[in-house]
C-alpha cells in the first residue's frame, strides 16, 4: 500500500516494496541473461556522449547502466564487488541473486515470514559453501599445470577471444607466473596490478605479445636522446621542468632596466639547475608528468639522458613500486634549499625505445623489487582491443585466484547442479519452516545450467533434468562418485565429464558467487517498508515567469 505521511514524500510497505524491488532486480538479470555461458550474446552500449562499449562482461554492462532502482543498484553493486574479489563470474551472481529474489517472493505470497525465509537461504548458503569445498573441490596439484591453462580458456570462452583462448591463455597464465612474490610470512602471491596492457591499432589479435618488463605509452623527448639505457637510474617527477613562470597574480616591479635580463636569466636557470641536480644525483632516465622545454632537452641531450614527458601518474606511481624509487612532488628539503638524494631514483637494468605499430613505447626491463609484465595486444579498432582487455583480465584474475587458493571445481553447471540435488535432500531432513526456504534455494541455483543451456539454443528442460539425473546417482549410488563432475557440453547439447575435458573454474569464484548472491537477496529481502522523499525546491530561486 501506498500511503501519504505528514513528511513530503511517498511511502510503499508490505507485499507492494517486496514485489518492486524484484521486478528491479529481474529487470537487471535479465539484461545480462543471454551475454552468460561460452555462446552468450554482446550487449552494445551507447553512453550520453555518444561512445560505444560492446561486451558482455556482466560487470562492464552494469556500469555502464545508469540504474535509479535503489534495489537495481544493489545488484550493480553486486557484480562489482565480484569484479574486485573474483574477476569473473560476475554476470553468474546476478541472474542468482534474482532467482533468488524471485522464488522468495513467491514464499511471501504463500505467507511464509521473510524472517524464515532469511534463515532458510543462510542456511542453504552454509551448507552450500561446505559441500563444494569437500565435495566439489580438486587440488590444482592432483590436476597438474596443464589445469591452470583450462581455467584460464575456460573465463575466455564465453569471451570475443574465445577462438583464440589457447593463445591468450597461455599468455594470461605466462604473464601471472612471471609476477610472483612471496611475503614475510612466505606466501606467494600474484599481483596483476604489475602487469600492464597496452594496445596497439594493426595487425590480427594473435600478432598480441607479452614483455619482461613494464612498458609506457610514451615517446623520449628528443630523437638525439640514446634509444637504450642500460642500468638506468629513473627520476620520477611530478612537476615540470620547463623555464619557470610567476604564479598567477604575482608581479614582479623592476627599478633598474639592467636587471631585467638578469630575471630572464635567472628563470632559465631555476630549471637548469634542478636538471643539473638529477644528473649529478646519478639519474640517466628522467620520466616527468609535466612538460619538458628545448632548454632542459638540450640540457639531458648533453649528458646522455633519456627522458620522457607527459607520462601518467597512475603509472609513474606502478613504476616506483616495481623500480624502488619514488615520485617527488619537489626538490625542496627540509633546509628550504633543493637536492636530490639518489635513494628516491628507481633501478632498472634497461630502458628502450622500441617501434611497436605505428608508434613507439618505452620499455622498463628488469625492475628492482618487482619483475614486471606488459601485454601489448593488436587489433583492428578500439572496440575490440577494450573488448580483449578486459577478457585478457578476467582470465588474469581467474588464473590468480587458481594459483593462490590451489583449488578448482568443474564448470558448465556442474557445480550448480550437484548443490541443487544435495540442498533438497537436505532439506527433507529439516523437521521445520526452513525445509521450504532450503528447497526453494535448490531450485533457485538451476538457473545457471538453464540460462547456460537457453543461449546454447538447447532444450534446458531435457538438459537440466539429464544432468540432475547424473548428481543424484553420484550422491546416491556407490562406484558412480564421477558422476559429479558432469557439467553440459554447449557445443553438442550433452552432458559430459567437464574436468576430463578441461571445463573448470576456481572453486573459491563459485563460493564467493553464492555467497556475495545470497547477502545481496538477503539484504533486499528484509526491505518491508521504503518511504521516497519529494525533491525539495530551493527557495531562493527566483520564479521568472516568461523566461
Amino acid at each position: 500500500m501506498a500511503s501519504g505521511l505528514s513528511i513530503a514524500g511517498t511511502r510503499s510497505t508490505g507485499q507492494d516494496v517486496r514485489s518492486q524491488n524484484v521486478q528491479a532486480a529481474l529487470a537487471i538479470a535479465n539484461i545480462v541473461k543471454t551475454s552468460l555461458g561460452p555462446v552468450g550474446l554482446d550487449k552494445m552500449l551507447v553512453d550520453q556522449i555518444g561512445d560505444v562499449t560492446i561486451t558482455n562482461d556482466g560487470a562492464t554492462i552494469l556500469k555502464q547502466l545508469e540504474v535509479e532502482h535503489p534495489a537495481g543498484k544493489i545488484l550493480v553493486e553486486l557484480s562489482n564487488m565480484q569484479d574486485q574479489e573474483v574477476g569473473d563470474g560476475t554476470t553468474s551472481v546476478v541472474i542468482l541473486a534474482a532467482e533468488l529474489l524471485k522464488a522468495a517472493n513467491e514464499l511471501v505470497k504463500r505467507n511464509i515470514h521473510p524472517t524464515t525465509i532469511i534463515s532458510g537461504y543462510l542456511l542453504a548458503k552454509k551448507e552450500a559453501c561446505k559441500f563444494i569445498k569437500h565435495h566439489m573441490s580438486i587440488r590444482l596439484a592432483d590436476l597438474g599445470d596443464e589445469a591452470i591453462i583450462n581455467a584460464a580458456k575456460t573465463s575466455m570462452s564465453s569471451k570475443i577471444i574465445g577462438s583464440e583462448s589457447e593463445f591468450f591463455a597461455k599468455m594470461a597464465v605466462d604473464a601471472v607466473m612471471r609476477v610472483k612474490t612471496v611475503d614475510s610470512k612466505g606466501k606467494a602471491k600474484y599481483p596483476v596490478g604489475a602487469i600492464n596492457i597496452l594496445k596497439a591499432h594493426g595487425k590480427s589479435a594473435r600478432d598480441s605479445e607479452l614483455v619482461n618488463g613494464f612498458s609506457l605509452n610514451c615517446v623520449k623527448v628528443s630523437p638525439q636522446m640514446p634509444a637504450r639505457i642500460e642500468n638506468a637510474k629513473i627520476a620520477l617527477l611530478d612537476f615540470d621542468l620547463r623555464k619557470a613562470k610567476m604564479a598567477f597574480g604575482v608581479q614582479v616591479l623592476v627599478d633598474d632596466p639592467t636587471k631585467l635580463e638578469a630575471i630572464r636569466k635567472e628563470e632559465s636557470e631555476m630549471t637548469l639547475r634542478k636538471c643539473r641536480m638529477l644528473i649529478k644525483a646519478g639519474a640517466n632516465v628522467v620520466l616527468t608528468t609535466g612538460g619538458i622545454d628545448d632548454m632542459a632537452s638540450k640540457e639531458f641531450v648533453q649528458n646522455g639522458v633519456l627522458a620522457v614527458r607527459r607520462c601518467t601518474k597512475p603509472d609513474l606511481r606502478k613504476i616506483a613500486k616495481l623500480t624502488g624509487g619514488r615520485l617527488l612532488l619537489t626538490l625542496s628539503d627540509f633546509d628550504g634549499e633543493e637536492s636530490v638524494d639518489a635513494e628516491t631514483l628507481g633501478s632498472a637494468d634497461m630502458v628502450s625505445e622500441e617501434k611497436v605499430g605505428d608508434g613507439e613505447l618505452i620499455y622498463i626491463k628488469g625492475c628492482k623489487t618487482t619483475k614486471a609484465q606488459t601485454i601489448v595486444l593488436r587489433g583492428a579498432n578500439d572496440y575490440f582491443l577494450d573488448e580483449v582487455e578486459r577478457s585478457l583480465h578476467d582470465a588474469m584474475c581467474i588464473v590468480k585466484r587458481t594459483l593462490e587458493s590451489n583449488t578448482l571445481a568443474p564448470g558448465g553447471g556442474a557445480v550448480e547442479a550437484a548443490l541443487s540435488v544435495f540442498l533438497e535432500h537436505f532439506s527433507l531432513t529439516l523437521g521445520t519452516r526452513a525445509q521450504l526456504a532450503v528447497g526453494t534455494f535448490a531450485q533457485a541455483l538451476l538457473i545457471i545450467p538453464k540460462t547456460l543451456a537457453n543461449n546454447g539454443a538447447f532444450d534446458s528442460t531435457e538438459l537440466v533434468a539429464r544432468l540432475r539425473a547424473y548428481h543424484s546417482a553420484a550422491q546416491k549410488k556407490e562406484g558412480k562418485e564421477m558422476y559429479k563432475y558432469t557439467g553440459l557440453n554447449l557445443e553438442d547439447g550433452e552432458v559430459r565429464n567437464n574436468v576430463k575435458h578441461g571445463v573448470l573454474e576456481p572453486a573459491m569464484a563459485k563460493i564467493k558467487m553464492i555467497r556475495f548472491a545470497t547477502e545481496a537477496a538477503v539484504t533486499i529481502l528484509r526491505i518491508d517498508d521504503a518511504v521516497k522523499m519529494d525533491k525539495k525546491e530551493d527557495p531562493q530561486s527566483r520564479q521568472r515567469d516568461g523566461y
